[in-house]
């Protein structure tokens, strides 16, 4: 049994769990999934620095090969239903990466396994996600391509067939079933999550906040477009907080224009002047909960505006005491391509990293 944490989680459990509202909880996070009894206890922000590989390679090569622009993210679940149910003729400017969440169980269940040994059908992956969303997201028939990949190798038959991941949690359910256990949160020792799909980068604790995943991005994008070092690493235009927010990064001889929003009406904005084509970005990033996942539909309640400053500012904290600050420096990510991926896009990472998406009525759950 596995269990998967999203970056948001650790600056929103706390507060669940009687801490201060904001407070970085990652140990004792890692405690409490180890005493309530999972097996291994991995980090969805690996899975966050190969998201932005795939979508930053994604990137350059839409600039660089006339592809559909503006390019949008893919990682908010419920943002996907959205524009799959009343813009289908817009989802050609989807990124084709899959979230985080559904690269982690792609990758566990296939990386992990072979290399652990492991039978896969017997592996279940349990996510701890700020977002009710992911739950739909988990159980869309496309993300399955773990099984598509034994199945391929001969491996397992139609007839066993299983999901990339298996469960979905949100905060407040993982603090309810703390509290019914009887573990004292706040006592736990801090401890480590395991290797190797545990390791990560600052651009991958940045996706729990509004712009986080358009900043990643940009980091990787720009150092692998020019070959040279991106030294100023925060954007300030795009953590401003309000609706819709724009910056221009001078790539080389490109001027990349790039747009933030969170919220569904906002996004409507942008959507529409694609449609009218008056869109002048070549990216743009859109969170469908107010200043993104840490203020996810699964997190804790109440929810208000100075309370996810808070968590905002431990996210930040966070990126700027890691090591590593971009997705490419992440060790275990180059292994991960080196030994099993190859490169971002390959084949391999089509299969298991990347999806397509389904026109919808409003009336589908």
């Amino acid at each position: 049994m596995l269990v998967q944490t999203a970056p948001a989680i650790r600056v929103g459990l706390g507060e669940a769990m009687g801490m201060e509202e904001g407070a970085l909880v990652t140990g004792k996070m890692v405690s409490a999934l180890r005493t309530m009894g999972f097996d291994r206890v991995f980090d969805t922000q690996f899975s966050a620095d190969l998201t932005i590989m795939e979508e930053g390679y994604e990137l350059i090569e839409r600039i660089q090969k006339g592809g559909t622009l503006p390019m949008i993210t893919s990682c908010s679940p419920g943002w996907i239903k959205f524009i799959e149910t009343f813009y289908p003729e817009q989802t050609d400017h989807l990124s084709t990466c899959k979230s985080p969440q559904q690269m982690f169980g792609a990758i566990a269940k296939t990386y992990y396994a072979e290399k652990m040994g492991l039978d896969p059908a017997t592996i279940k992956v349990v996510s701890i996600m700020p977002c009710t969303a992911k739950k739909f997201e988990a159980g869309r028939n496309e993300m399955d391509s773990s099984h598509a990949y034994w199945q391929h190798k001969g491996v397992v038959g139609e007839d066993e067939h299983f999901c990339d991941v298996d469960y979905v949690l949100t905060t407040r359910e993982l603090a309810r079933m703390l509290k019914r256990l009887g573990i004292n949160f706040a006592s736990l020792q801090e401890s480590q999550f395991d290797d190797p799909l545990g390791e990560s980068t600052g651009s991958a604790v940045i996706f729990a906040a509004s712009g986080g995943v358009m900043e990643a991005a940009l980091r990787t994008a720009y150092e692998k477009l020019t070959g040279n070092s991106l030294e100023n690493l925060e954007f300030s235009a795009l953590r401003e907080r309000k609706g819709i927010r724009e910056a221009t990064l001078q790539i080389g001889d490109l001027a990349c224009k790039v747009a933030v929003t969170n919220t569904l009406g906002n996004a409507r904005v942008l959507l529409d002047q694609i449609k009218d084509g008056k869109s002048e970005y070549a990216f743009i990033e859109v969170m469908t909960c107010p200043d993104g996942c840490i203020g996810g539909g699964g997190q804790s309640i109440p929810s208000h505006a100075e309370q996810r400053s808070k968590r905002i500012e431990s996210i930040y904290e966070e990126d700027r005491g890691k090591q590593s600050r971009k997705s490419h420096e992440n060790p275990s990510i180059q292994t991960l391509y080196a030994s099993f991926l190859t490169e971002p896009l390959s084949e391999v990472s089509h299969h298991l990293l990347h999806t397509h998406y389904t026109k919808r009525s409003a009336w589908d759950h």
